[in-house]
């Protein structure tokens, strides 16, 4: 139980990363908001929190919209009094190097991947500030670190949630408030099967050649990031500040011969 008496709100647990690590939150004694947009998948995850004797709710909003931020982290403190944990995980991906992207993606990308994490954390971190104490987990990706063919507005985000974790943190440690963040490589979510799917003529071929990126040789799971993310939440990581987690199987620092 090494989240007991916490209570996390994680955005985008609905599905994927975000509903792994919700149900692993719940497992170790969390009280878990989910977070989604689309309000079937959210309520699944929480229904399914609950049926495993868990406690959790879901509070539906769409992160990159400040009133409906606002109004979601009031009612979470509504029911709960507090909020230990954000874990700011709700984002998207965007395809395309730079001269291919269209006005419209750049901005909706942006839009949910870096103001996703600026609006929950300007309106959870006044209440972590009053308590002096709270711990935050914001996803950027090992993107971030490396450069990778037709993903520009996708790095270009994952770049600033990093840089902004660091900032972030220099502003609260002295509130004992701790900002770290997850640095995943490719992961297989059902988002990436479908994009697989959907992008590809053999989507069989694309995922041995996506799982060579890894020095690991395969793909990463949501249980290898949700592992992680429990890590950061815990006591455990009380001594890391304002640090990139990797979770890559070594596409960051590796190289196959």
């Amino acid at each position: 139980m090494r989240l007991k008496n916490k209570v996390a709100l994680i955005t985008g647990a609905g599905s994927g990363i975000g509903k792994t690590t919700a149900l692993l939150f719940a497992k170790e004694g969390a009280r878990v908001i989910v977070n989604d947009l689309s309000e079937q998948h959210g309520t699944e995850t929480a229904e399914e929190i609950c049926e495993h004797g868990g406690e959790a709710i879901f509070l539906r909003a769409d992160v990159s919209v400040s009133p409906e931020v606002e109004d979601l982290v009031k009612r979470a403190l509504a029911r709960y009094g507090q909020i230990d944990v954000l874990f700011n995980n709700a984002g998207i991906a965007g395809v395309g190097a730079l001269h291919e992207t269209s006005d419209e993606l750049w901005d909706r990308v942006m839009n949910v991947n870096i103001k996703g994490v600026f609006l929950p954390s300007k309106f959870v971190i006044p209440h972590m500030m009053e308590r002096k104490a709270g711990c935050i987990i914001n996803m950027s990706s090992c993107i971030a670190e490396i450069g990778l063919m037709r993903r520009a507005v996708y790095a270009a985000t994952k770049g600033a949630v990093l840089a902004l974790t660091k900032s972030m943190q220099v502003d609260y440690a002295t509130y004992n408030i701790r900002v770290n963040a997850l640095l995943p490589g490719t992961i297989l979510t059902p988002f990436v099967e479908d994009y697989l799917k959907t992008s590809y003529e053999n989507p069989d071929e694309a995922l041995q050649n996506i799982k060579k990126r890894q020095l690991s040789g395969d793909l990463g799971t949501p249980e290898d990031v949700a592992k992680a993310a429990l890590f950061l939440a815990s006591d455990e990581s009380k001594f890391m500040m304002g640090s990139p987690l990797y979770i890559d199987g070594g596409a960051t620092f590796g190289k196959m011969a």
